[in-house]
C-alpha cells in the first residue's frame, strides 16, 4: 500500500500550538523534477507566504526526482509528503486514495489547492468526494501539454473545484470556454514579485557596442527557443556584435541537440550561449539590455514579471497571458509566435533607438508595481481562501 511519508529534506521542528490551530491549506502538485519550472517554484512560494497570512501549510506530491532541485534547498517552507502514485487509475490508486482520505482527516485539511493534472483531476476528486475539505484548481497553461484523456477528464469534472485560479485572463477563458467550468468560480490571480528585491541601482552598466539579447525557460519545445536562435541570426547580419544567450535548465534534450547544431549552422557560436539554470536571477537580468520571450504557447510567464522588474524592455509572442503584462509600444513589442523574421525586427527596433529601449523598461517597472506584485497576488489567494472557510463549504 502506498503510504504518505515525511521527505527527509527538513529539519522538522516541533509545531507550535498557535501555528497548529491555523486553517490548514495542503498543496498539491504531480512532482517535483529535477529542474523545477514555474509551477513548482510558486507551490514553495506559496508555502512560504501562506504562514503570513494566517494559514498552516503542507506540500504534497506524487513523485520526487532524485536529484531534484527541491533537495538542495537550505530550508524548505514547510513539511513535504510524499505519496507515490504511479498511475491514476489502478488498485494501487485505490489504496491510495483511502491514505489520502486518511491524511487530509488527520492532518484536518481544510482547503486543498492542486497543480497540474493528476493533482487537479486524481486529487480533486479524492479530495471532494473524501472529505470535507475545499478543492481549488490552480490552471497555469492553455492545455497544450494535456493528453486527450485530460482534456475529457476536465470537461467531465468540471463542477468539481469550488473554485479555480486562472494565471492569466487567457487562461481563465480557456477553463470556462474548453473545460466548461462555471465563470463565477473561475478568477485571474497573476503571478506576483516581491519588487523591493529589484533594485534598479543594481542594473550593470553595459557597453553598448556589445548589447545582450537574452530569454530565461527551461528547455523545451514550447518555448520556442529554435525561432530566437534563427531570430539572432537575422540580428546579428546588422549588429554583429549583440550577444543572445538562453538562461534555463535542459528538459528536453534531444531537442537541446537541436538548438545546438542549429546554432552552429547559421554561424552564431560566438554570439549565441547556453548558460543552463542561472542561479542569480536577478544579477543576470541586470546585466542584460533586451528581454525576450519567443514562446508557442503559455499561461503566464515568470520571467516576463522578473524581466520587467528588472526595467528590461521586452518582445514575446502573443499567446496566452503574454499581451496582458507585454503593453505593445509601451513596455515592449509584441510579435506572432513562430516567426523569427517578426521577432528579429522587434528586437533590431530596440536595438536601434536605445532611449526608447530604456523608456519601456521603466513603463515595465512601474506596470510590474501596479499589477504584478506579492502582496496583490496573496491578497487574492487568501480573500478567497476566507469566502470558502466563511461560506461553509469547509465543516
Amino acid at each position: 500500500m502506498s503510504k504518505i511519508t515525511v521527505l527527509p529534506l527538513e529539519k522538522p521542528d516541533p509545531m507550535q500550538a498557535e501555528y497548529s490551530a491555523l486553517p490548514h491549506v495542503l498543496l498539491v502538485l504531480d512532482q517535483f523534477p529535477k529542474t523545477l519550472g514555474g509551477g513548482e517554484r510558486i507551490v514553495l512560494k506559496l508555502a512560504a507566504l501562506l504562514p503570513q497570512y494566517g494559514y498552516r501549510v503542507s506540500i504534497l506530491t506524487f513523485s520526487v526526482h532524485p536529484e531534484s532541485a527541491v533537495a538542495t534547498l537550505d530550508s524548505l517552507p514547510c513539511s513535504i509528503y510524499l505519496l507515490p502514485l504511479p498511475c491514476t487509475y489502478n488498485l494501487a490508486a485505490v489504496k491510495a486514495a483511502n491514505r489520502l482520505r486518511i491524511f487530509l482527516h488527520q492532518q484536518q485539511v481544510q482547503i486543498v489547492q492542486t497543480f497540474f493534472e493528476s493533482s487537479d483531476l486524481w486529487a480533486g476528486l479524492v479530495t471532494k468526494t473524501m472529505s470535507n475539505a475545499a478543492l481549488i484548481w490552480s490552471r497555469r497553461d492553455m492545455g497544450i501539454l494535456r493528453a486527450r484523456k485530460h482534456a475529457i477528464a476536465y470537461r467531465l469534472l468540471s463542477e468539481l473545484p469550488d473554485a479555480v485560479f486562472a494565471v492569466s485572463e487567457q487562461v481563465r477563458k480557456h477553463c470556462i470556454k474548453v473545460d466548461h467550468i462555471d465563470p463565477a468560480r473561475v478568477q485571474t490571480i497573476y503571478n506576483g514579485l516581491d519588487l523591493s528585491e529589484w533594485d534598479d541601482s543594481d542594473r550593470a552598466e553595459t557597453t553598448s557596442s556589445k548589447p545582450l539579447i537574452t530569454t530565461v525557460g527551461n528547455i523545451r519545445r514550447v518555448k520556442g527557443h529554435d525561432i530566437f536562435i534563427k531570430a539572432a541570426a537575422s540580428v546579428v547580419r546588422q549588429y554583429p556584435n549583440a550577444i543572445f544567450s538562453i538562461a534555463g535548465g535542459v528538459l528536453d534534450p534531444d531537442y537541446f541537440k537541436e538548438l545546438q547544431a542549429l546554432v552552429r549552422d547559421l554561424g552564431l557560436s560566438e554570439s549565441f550561449h547556453f548558460l543552463g539554470a542561472v542561479t542569480d536571477l536577478h544579477q543576470h537580468l541586470s546585466a542584460a539590455d533586451i528581454f525576450v520571450l519567443p514562446s508557442r504557447s503559455e499561461g503566464f510567464s515568470n520571467a516576463i514579471i522578473e524581466a520587467m522588474a528588472a526595467s528590461l524592455p521586452i518582445v514575446a509572442t502573443t499567446v496566452g497571458g503574454n499581451a496582458e503584462a507585454v503593453k505593445d509600444g509601451v513596455n515592449g513589442l509584441i510579435v506572432p509566435p513562430d516567426d523569427p523574421i517578426a521577432l528579429a525586427e522587434a528586437i533590431a527596433y530596440l536595438l536601434s533607438d536605445p532611449s526608447q529601449a530604456k523608456a519601456m523598461g521603466s513603463a515595465g517597472k512601474a506596470l510590474a508595481a501596479e499589477n504584478f506584485t506579492t502582496e496583490a497576488m496573496m491578497t487574492k489567494i487568501t480573500q478567497t481562501y476566507k469566502s470558502l472557510l466563511f461560506r461553509g463549504a469547509i465543516v
